[in-house]
C-alpha cells in the first residue's frame, strides 16, 4: 500500500476514534450537568425575589411585573419581598388596585406572598398606617420578622420618622435570638449606594456595627432607582433592586460588585452555603450574577 494511503487512513482512523470519544465525553458531561442541576434544586432551601420603588402604575411597572411572572413560571417561587415605596406618589392606599393588585395580578393568584416595607412616599398619608393594614403587603408592623425554611428575614422602617431606638433594640434581641442559617433584612434607604443619593452615612454608623456583630448575610433595599449589588463588606451583602418601575444614573464604587441603571428586578437561590443572586431585566435577560458565601 502506497505510504501516502496508509497516513490517510491512519488519519481517518483516528479522526473517527476521536469523534466517537468526544461523543461519550459530551454525553457524560450532559449527564453530570443534568445530575448537579437535578442535586441542586433537591438542595435549594428557598427561592424569593425582591423588588422596589414600583408603585407607579405605569407601563415600566408593568414590564417589570410581566418579568417577574414570565420568570416564576420557570423558577417557581412564593416569596416577593417589596422593599417600599409601594404606592406612589403620597401612599393613597385607594390606589392599591392600580399600582398593586393589578400588576401583580398573576403572581397573587398563584399564591405568591408580598412582604413589605414601608418607603418614603409610603409614610406620607397618615405615615404609612393604612398600608400596614393591608392585607396584601402581609406587613406585621412597621418592623417586624418572618422565616422560610433556614432563613430569617428582618423587615425595617428606615424612614426619618421611625421609632429608631425601640426598632434598633428590637432588631439586636432578635439578631441575637436567630439560629436561622441566613439572615437577611430589608428596607428602604440604602445603606452603601452609587446613584443619585450615595452612601447613607447615618445608616451606616448606625446599622452596619449591628449586621457585623449577628452576621447578618444580605441586606436588600430601594429608593435608589437602579440595581447594585456589592461585594461582602464585613460579611454583608448590600443589594439595590429599585429599577422596578423607573430608572436613574448609577455609578461604580470601590466596593461595588455590579451596577446598571435598568428596569429589573433580583432573584435569589438560597441554598445552605450559598445564595445565587440574579439581577434580571424586563426581557427576562439575566445581567448580573454573584454568590453570596457563608462567612467562615
Amino acid at each position: 500500500m502506497p505510504v501516502k494511503r496508509r497516513k490517510f487512513l491512519l488519519v481517518a482512523g483516528f479522526s473517527t476514534m476521536s469523534s466517537v470519544l468526544l461523543g461519550r465525553i459530551e454525553h457524560q458531561n450532559a449527564q453530570t450537568t443534568n445530575h448537579n442541576s437535578s442535586k441542586s434544586k433537591q438542595n435549594l432551601l428557598l427561592r424569593f425575589v425582591s423588588v422596589a420603588d414600583t408603585g407607579t402604575g405605569t407601563r415600566s411597572q408593568y414590564a417589570v411585573a410581566r418579568a417577574m411572572a414570565k420568570y416564576h413560571k420557570h423558577n417557581p417561587y412564593d416569596l416577593v419581598v417589596l422593599a417600599g415605596d409601594n404606592i406612589y406618589n403620597n401612599g393613597e392606599i385607594e390606589k392599591i388596585g392600580a399600582v398593586f393588585e393589578r400588576p401583580y395580578a398573576a403572581l397573587l393568584n398563584a399564591g405568591v406572598k408580598f412582604q413589605a416595607a414601608l418607603g418614603n412616599h409610603d409614610v406620607r398619608t397618615l405615615n404609612g398606617e393604612l398600608q400596614l393594614k393591608y392585607p396584601g403587603f402581609n406587613m406585621q408592623g412597621r418592623y417586624y420578622t418572618f422565616r422560610r425554611n433556614h432563613i430569617q428575614f428582618f423587615a425595617l422602617d428606615t424612614n426619618t420618622n421611625a421609632d429608631w431606638n425601640s426598632q434598633l433594640a428590637w432588631l439586636k434581641n432578635q439578631l441575637s435570638q436567630s439560629n436561622a442559617t441566613w439572615k437577611v433584612v430589608f428596607a428602604h434607604h440604602p445603606v452603601y449606594a452609587s446613584g443619585v443619593y450615595g452612601n447613607n452615612r447615618a445608616l451606616i454608623k448606625t446599622l452596619t456595627p449591628i449586621f457585623q456583630k449577628y452576621d447578618v448575610n444580605l441586606y436588600i433595599n430601594g429608593h435608589e432607582h437602579h440595581y447594585e449589588r456589592t461585594r461582602s463588606i464585613n460579611g454583608t451583602t448590600y443589594l439595590i433592586c429599585g429599577g422596578g418601575a423607573g430608572i436613574r444614573p448609577v455609578g461604580r464604587s470601590s466596593w461595588t460588585a455590579y451596577s446598571a441603571s435598568k428596569l429589573s428586578f433580583a432573584a435569589y437561590d438560597v441554598f445552605a452555603d450559598r445564595i445565587e443572586v440574579k439581577g434580571i431585566d424586563i426581557k427576562n435577560k439575566i445581567f448580573d450574577r454573584g454568590i453570596i458565601y457563608k462567612k467562615a
